[in-house]
């Protein structure tokens, strides 16, 4: 399936550009518009692999959109900008581009800088689902350990089997031993019970 990517580039001819430059090299232009608070509905709206956008927009700069873009960390963003100003490369930075260009620029620099911000993406994207991932295997942990706590305090288990008996209750019911454990800790289920 090809890249999905939306434009935001104020100038026409830029615009017209990069959509012909991508679309040549395999890419699909699903939005583009000249406006910054229009790319940020787009990007909503279209949910993108790649959002690029120039830095000066009416509506709302590419700096402002490249924020709300980045926080819901569906899309890349590759900034556009004309100037190479250190301090406007750490705006952007900080703003969730994961790459820019400055303009004007040559095709052999368009796609390098686009596969640069699309590979930043999914490192960061996997990064967050690992995240997510041992979050979850730490409230497990705790949720299992307070179950085998009600279980060897109430119903005299000794500890490898209050966790044997979670881990049986999750089996049988087809569930996650979380489920069983949040059970156990709300007094809805007991050993006696199963």
């Amino acid at each position: 399936m090809a890249t999905r990517v939306v434009i935001a580039e104020d100038e026409a001819i830029i615009r017209l550009d990069l959509k012909e430059t991508l679309e040549e090299e395999g890419y699909d232009v699903v939005g583009e518009t000249g406006r910054g608070d229009e790319a940020v509905e787009l990007v909503k709206d279209l949910e993108p692999d790649l959002a690029i956008l120039d830095v000066r927009m009416p509506g709302l700069d590419g700096l402002a959109a490249a924020r709300e873009i980045s926080t819901t960390k569906q899309s890349a963003v590759l900034i556009l900008t004309a100037y190479s100003q250190r301090d406007l490369i750490e705006q952007a930075r900080d703003a969730g581009a994961l790459a820019y260009l400055v303009k004007p620029f040559q095709r052999s620099e368009l796609i390098p800088a686009v596969e640069i911000a699309l590979g930043r993406h999914r490192e960061m994207r996997a990064l967050h689902d690992q995240t997510q991932s041992l979050e979850d295997q730490l409230e497990t942990r705790k949720l299992v350990d307070r179950a085998k706590g009600i279980l060897m305090d109430e119903h005299g288990l000794a500890e490898s089997d209050a966790f044997d008996w979670v881990q049986k209750q999750a089996m049988n019911s087809r569930v996650k031993a979380k489920d069983i454990a949040e059970q156990v800790i709300e007094g809805t289920l007991r050993p006696d019970e199963s």
